[in-house]
């Protein structure tokens, strides 16, 4: 874990700890529609809970703009790990305030306070000095077990732990960077990168910090279509980042003079117009036809990406490889993913959209690591460091003991 201070080891018997977690959760009609996020920090909560520490859990919860509203506070969230805990967890009314402070320092050794929505405030996203001081106060030491909001530099992540004498992973933390971690050096080879999602731009980092350390790059997903223009294959209608074409061609060529093999598709699952209803094609070849869109690869392209993906000792898998909410565009996605699955190699799915495929299929358990970051797990692995992480302390800080 980079020599970084684990939970595990920080002494939180009887102290306030600011536990930073992620509980940004659908709710539909006042209740949340999907728990996972909230589960995935339940072991953390629960070992400091044993641990007789006295948890303050703080998150965000949607795109408030920096001030308070009612549909996107976090009631139901206290109340759903109320719930699972067996326990009443408090709401606080804000993250801040004479209140929230009170009932900080008068928590019980044992018990959970959910601070109110950090991004009622403004100060939160702008790690404003005074607003993180006000957060820290409340604590005496610091979790982080929100590994989806550790590329961002807020007051939660980045301004309490730099005013805290002791800033711990959580266990969701460290298991997201015991699984990610070894794919920045050198994993188990062959190893194979499975790409998808629509953006050749999202992808370019990742790509580039891939290319030294992989064996094959597999392209799916509509960022295929970019690729293919680059070696001059008609993509009819469909996605192209006509100013991102040169960074691929780029690419490409890099790749060739490694002797890293980039696989594009050769077939593809079109749609002619822009209609749900308009005809399904299957292509017979690279080429797709004026008036059409590629959607997902095709039946040959996914025999072969499932027989680049067999040999393999270490999988990455980072976006859909088609239109996978949609069938028959699910079927490359779904190919892919079963081939992974069965392939026994270290396999890590790099969040996002690629994780909500994995678990539409019913495959997650089928996996080594399925992510819960998204533009987290993304930086991550482009070889950036994550402020979040960044901000805890080593491993031997004093605090710990």
């Amino acid at each position: 874990m980079a020599g970084k201070l684990s939970v595990r080891k920080l002494n939180v018997g009887g102290r306030r700890v600011f536990c930073r977690v992620d509980f940004n959760v659908p709710i539909e009609d006042g209740a949340i529609a999907d728990d996972r996020r909230i589960q995935a920090s339940l072991p953390t909560i629960r070992l400091m809970m044993v641990k007789g520490a006295r948890t303050i859990l703080a998150s965000h919860l949607g795109r408030p703009k920096g001030k308070p509203s009612p549909a996107l506070s976090l009631r139901p969230v206290a109340e759903r790990v109320s719930e699972i805990l067996g326990v009443e967890v408090r709401l606080a009314p804000d993250c801040v305030g004479a209140e929230t402070e009170a009932l900080a320092h008068n928590l019980q050794p044992g018990r959970v306070l959910l601070l109110e929505n950090l991004r009622f405030h403004p100060e939160e996203e702008t790690n404003e000095p005074s607003f993180a001081g006000r957060l820290a106060s409340l604590a005496d030491v610091y979790v982080n077990d929100a590994f989806g909001t550790a590329h961002r530099a807020h007051a939660s992540t980045v301004g309490v732990p730099k005013r805290l004498p002791a800033a711990a992973a959580g266990l969701l933390m460290e298991a997201e960077l015991k699984h990610l971690s070894p794919l920045r050096g050198s994993p188990d080879k062959p190893y194979v990168a499975v790409l998808g999602g629509a953006k050749v731009s999202d992808k370019i980092d990742l790509i580039w910090n891939l290319l030294p350390r992989v064996d094959r790059i597999l392209v799916g997903g509509a960022m295929a279509y970019t690729f293919l223009q680059a070696r001059g294959v008609h993509v009819g209608d469909s996605l192209v980042q006509a100013d991102h074409v040169g960074s691929a061609g780029a690419l490409l060529n890099d790749a060739a003079s490694r002797g890293v093999a980039i696989l594009l598709p050769v077939d593809h699952r079109a749609r002619r117009g822009d209609a749900p209803g308009g005809e399904v094609i299957t292509t017979a070849g690279p080429e797709i036809p004026d008036g059409a869109r590629g959607l997902d690869i095709g039946p040959v392209t996914a025999e072969a990406f499932a027989a680049a993906v067999g040999g393999a000792r270490t999988v990455l898998w980072n976006g859909p490889l088609g239109l996978f909410e949609e069938p028959p565009f699910d079927e490359g996605t779904r190919a892919i993913a079963l081939a992974i699955a069965a392939c026994g190699a270290q396999s890590v799915v790099g969040g996002g959209d690629s994780a909500s495929a994995v678990r539409r299929f019913g495959l997650e358990a089928k996996f080594s690591h399925v992510s819960t970051g998204g533009g987290a797990t993304l930086e991550y692995l482009s070889g950036l460091s994550l402020p979040g992480v960044e901000a805890l302390s080593d491993e031997d800080a004093g605090g710990a003991a």
